[in-house]
């Protein structure tokens, strides 16, 4: 049977269930790598990976970075203030210089909604979409699909709830286009100024309240809430907001009592979710940070690896 291969990853649309199942499969041996007393394999060595970040990121930057580094890679870091793109250059150019470099993966992360796509049509190099505007984020939600499957033994038949600020969450949007691919049923939860307008396209169930959301779920995502959007009357106060959607363990109560807790950080502790939900025994949210960099050595391994060629060859 031919393997299902891809040569970008820039939006979970680039998957079908077959391809998805098989960065899980294999982040699954790059897990067992990145728990040794070496944290290295040769897997990559003599490629080139470069981290093109426009945008501020700890997790996610750091994640790749290590990523890169433990399949022997050599990772080139590139932050949008130390970048010709501070100064007035084209992010066209910009990709042009990068292209002109023979960069084998390059990943992506932008404010720009589709920044990843434009780049895919003008280099050499696989993109990897590290997180672009208010579009996708499909590496977090592998990682999420990831850290579901090893906690709960499975995805098929799951119901994830995912609560918080939907309209304006890559995050949620990439979760809600993976998790019913690999078999989950998604709930969508969160004030109706932060319910995005085509919610039904995405195919997941909407609920303005938290708690009808969360009854009977297996897994509770929580997203931040970025208190920048205050200002534009999207949401009322903190306190408000912490008062009608923050997770705490009476509502926590609603969900099945195997549910596991997650969120993709940064946290708003005392907003979105209280102190001791986020580190009780229900969350699973530094497992998440361990997943992301076996899933994103994957990801790395089987972007670098030429179309057609089989994977593992020398």
């Amino acid at each position: 049977m031919t393997e299902t291969r891809f040569r970008h990853l820039t939006s979970v649309r680039d998957l079908d269930q077959a391809s998805a199942l098989r960065i899980l499969d294999t982040a699954s041996a790059f897990l067992e790598v990145t728990r040794r007393p070496v944290r290295k394999v040769p897997t990559l060595r003599g490629k080139t990976i470069i981290n093109a970040f426009f945008e501020a990121s700890t997790r996610t930057r750091t994640s790749f970075e290590l990523a890169g580094k433990r399949l022997g890679a050599d990772v080139v870091n590139i932050g949008g203030s130390s970048s010709s793109t501070s100064k007035g250059e084209t992010l066209r150019d910009t990709v042009a210089t990068l292209d002109a470099m023979h960069a084998d993966v390059i990943v992506v992360r932008h404010s720009a909604s589709g920044a990843a796509d434009y780049i895919k049509g003008r280099t050499r190099a696989a993109i990897v979409n590290g997180g672009d505007g208010m579009h996708e984020h499909p590496t977090q939600a592998l990682l999420d699909a990831f850290t579901i499957r090893a906690h709960l033994g499975r995805l098929q038949g799951l119901t994830v709830a995912i609560c918080g600020d939907i309209q304006h969450s890559r995050v949620a949007r990439s979760n809600a286009l993976l998790l019913p691919l690999l078999g989950a049923k998604v709930r969508l939860a969160g004030p109706q100024t932060l319910l995005p307008h085509d919610a039904a396209a995405l195919g997941a169930e909407t609920f303005t309240r938290l708690e009808p959301a969360l009854e009977g779920a297996d897994v509770v995502m929580m997203l931040r809430i970025q208190q920048e959007r205050l200002g534009s009357a999207l949401l009322p106060t903190l306190r408000e907001y912490a008062r009608t959607f923050g997770l705490n363990r009476a509502r926590l109560g609603l969900a099945q009592p195997h549910a596991i807790v997650m969120h993709p950080g940064p946290m708003n502790r005392g907003v979105e979710i209280n102190d001791d939900v986020a580190d009780g025994e229900r969350s699973v949210i530094t497992a998440q940070v361990e997943s992301g960099v076996a899933v994103r050595m994957a990801v790395l391994y089987l972007c670098a690896t030429e179309p057609g060629q089989p994977i593992g060859s020398e």
